[in-house]
């Protein structure tokens, strides 16, 4: 019988600060600037940040490579009890992958308004067709997470 997944937000901003520190090393290298960490018992299980321009794969979102990572590491495509930490709200691509992989629970900082499916446009992991649905919380050092896009895009633009 699988134990119950235990909450414990004591430790979400030390998490996602290490995924904002995997968010400047991908603006370090001309990538947007987001990062993520998937977490197992209060142990980084994987990591990544966004790099689709220099791996030339569209699919390389912070999320997807986290949890790549991950299941390369635990050695199971399957993650039931982890919690996902990512610096920007997952696109509907991740979240797909979010459902799938059975992560428990996903913490997101900063929101995004265009393409954000977690809370900002359609609200994806509230859909009755899916066969599993995470716990969610936005927001966690969502003025950081924010800044560090803002910083990269005022950086590009001027």
């Amino acid at each position: 019988m699988r134990q119950p997944f235990i909450v414990d937000r004591s430790r979400d901003h030390d998490f996602m600060q290490q995924a904002l520190v995997l968010a400047e090393q991908g603006a370090a290298l001309g990538e947007v600037p987001v990062g993520a960490v998937l977490v197992q018992g209060g142990e980084v299980i994987g990591r990544g940040f966004n790099c689709p321009i220099t791996t030339f794969d569209p699919s390389a979102h912070a999320e997807m490579v986290a949890i790549r990572d991950a299941a390369r590491a635990v050695g199971n495509y399957r993650l039931p009890g982890t919690t996902l930490y990512v610096t920007l709200e997952p696109c509907s691509m991740c979240a797909g992958l979010i459902v799938h992989s059975r992560i428990a629970r996903v913490v997101f900082g900063a929101t995004e308004p265009k393409a954000g499916v977690a809370q900002s446009q359609g609200r994806f992991f509230d859909q009755l067709f899916l066969n599993h649905r995470p716990l969610l919380e936005g927001g966690v050092l969502a003025q950081a997470c924010g800044q560090v896009l803002s910083a990269f895009f005022s950086k590009r633009r001027g």
